[in-house]
């Protein structure tokens, strides 16, 4: 449940889009939070702040933050279409929690892309890029990027993950190399809201004009170590919703020789079971051809049973490592570095590789 902390704010730190971070005194000592300054109003120093503490008290890696919940004494204003919400937006997200968002979706009546949204009803072919975790997305973007530069490239943010999209520092990092974001399900704070998957990768194609769609959750994987407990599952669930609306499904693989955990190891069971059980359509699985001789054997053995029902696809690894190091944002999963997890991040980039060659 929830834990509260009441503090005031003594310094405001770094920011980014959607975000602010600041030092915060409470009656247990100095904590780290963060602010969403849309949701909250704008911290200053000197504010009192009510804080939810639970991710910090249990010292998650992506989590680990008190969040901001309410500036009590200095309340933001109201939004000036207060009283006229139905006419601007009635797409409510992190649906009856204290701090649900009212939003404007990208097909509802007001939305200026209405017309477009409501005849659309496939992707024309656009390869999409399904991968387990948010730290694949600019590895898979550098591979897209190393050899179709000029590609428009969106990001499909699910909600298996964190919530905003402004939580995120690769996000804001990548402004101007993606085409946009897209947030879907209970996810907000994209460029652009859907309530699905289904329509946010018609939005990618026909209101962000994407060659490329990758989708993933926000940062913050939730995993219980069972075979069915993981908020990955859901790429299964859009390895499908491309192929029922047209697209070419890319599936990157989950692979690691950096993971202490046995189960990411070679391939990570994530990507067996979301790839394996839940994906009813054929999807392609690229494989890099630069993996280590020790890891490429055990993800060979792993793919074998994928094979019957997917296309195993193997893709040269060719000026990859130089495009991964030439990342706009810095490369960490589970807060592994490029040097310490390579194959993770060469294969998401050969996926995005493959993807370039479907254009």
């Amino acid at each position: 449940m929830v834990r509260w902390r009441a503090g005031t704010v003594l310094a405001v730190r770094r920011s980014w889009r959607g975000a602010v971070e600041l030092d915060v005194e409470t009656t247990g000592g100095p904590l780290r939070a963060l602010a969403y300054p849309s949701l909250t109003g704008a911290p200053e120093a000197g504010d009192r702040v009510l804080l939810n503490v639970g991710a910090l008290v249990m010292g998650l890696g992506t989590g680990g933050y008190a969040l901001v919940v309410a500036l009590p004494d200095r309340l933001p204003a109201d939004p000036a279409d207060d009283g006229a919400t139905r006419d601007h937006g009635h797409l409510v997200k992190a649906r009856y929690t204290p701090l649900q968002p009212i939003l404007l979706g990208v097909d509802e009546e007001a939305s200026p892309h209405r017309e477009t949204m409501a005849t659309a009803d496939t992707i024309d072919g656009m390869p999409v890029v399904t991968a387990d975790l948010h730290s694949a997305l600019p590895a898979i973007l550098a591979g897209v990027h190393a050899d179709r530069p000029d590609a428009r490239v969106a990001y499909l943010m699910t909600d298996g993950g964190a919530l905003p999209a402004w939580f995120s520092r690769t996000l804001d990092g990548l402004r101007g190399h993606l085409a946009g974001t897209v947030t879907t399900g209970q996810a907000f704070g994209g460029d652009l809201e859907a309530s699905t998957v289904h329509t946010g990768l018609l939005a990618a194609r026909h209101v962000l004009r994407a060659d490329v769609t990758i989708v993933a959750q926000g940062p913050g994987n939730l995993g219980t170590g069972t075979t069915w407990g993981f908020s990955g599952v859901a790429l299964g669930e859009a390895i499908n919703a491309v192929a029922v609306l047209g697209g070419r499904p890319v599936g990157s693989l989950r692979i690691s020789d950096g993971d202490g955990r046995d189960r990411h190891r070679g391939v990570s069971h994530h990507s067996l079971t979301a790839y394996g059980r839940v994906a009813l359509a054929a999807a392609d699985l690229p494989v890099p051809d630069g993996l280590e001789p020790a890891l490429a054997a055990v993800v060979d053995a792993a793919l074998v049973p994928l094979a019957a029902r997917h296309r195993i696809v193997r893709v040269s690894s060719d000026g990859l490592d130089p495009a991964l190091r030439a990342c706009p944002v810095p490369l960490s999963t589970m807060g592994r570095k490029l040097d310490q997890d390579h194959g993770y991040f060469l294969a998401a980039a050969a996926a995005g590789r493959h993807a370039a060659s479907l254009l």
